[in-house]
């Protein structure tokens, strides 16, 4: 299994803001299914960051795609995949 950083960077405040609630329980469900190991906000408003977990990128982006806040525009996408560490 490996883990995808996803970047989440803010598009559109208003959107983001009607888009929230849809996004949170979309993570919620994702974390359940094993496919999301955490997730967050950053503390400046700038955006915020999922980590998930996965086969490959593939599978990743596909499934960020289905996130509402960039279904519908709200924000921006970018994934890394990482090596963590967790010594």
């Amino acid at each position: 299994m490996k883990y995808f950083a996803v970047l989440l960077p803010m598009k559109d405040e208003e959107k983001s803001k009607e888009f929230r609630p849809a996004h949170l329980e979309f993570l919620a469900r994702m974390k359940k299914e094993k496919k999301v190991v955490m997730f967050g906000r950053f503390a400046d408003g700038a955006g915020g960051l999922v980590i998930y977990q996965g086969e490959s990128l593939e599978d990743i982006e596909s499934w960020v795609k289905q996130d509402p806040y960039v279904m519908n525009e709200a924000r921006y996408y970018e994934i890394h995949e990482w090596d963590m560490v967790s010594e």
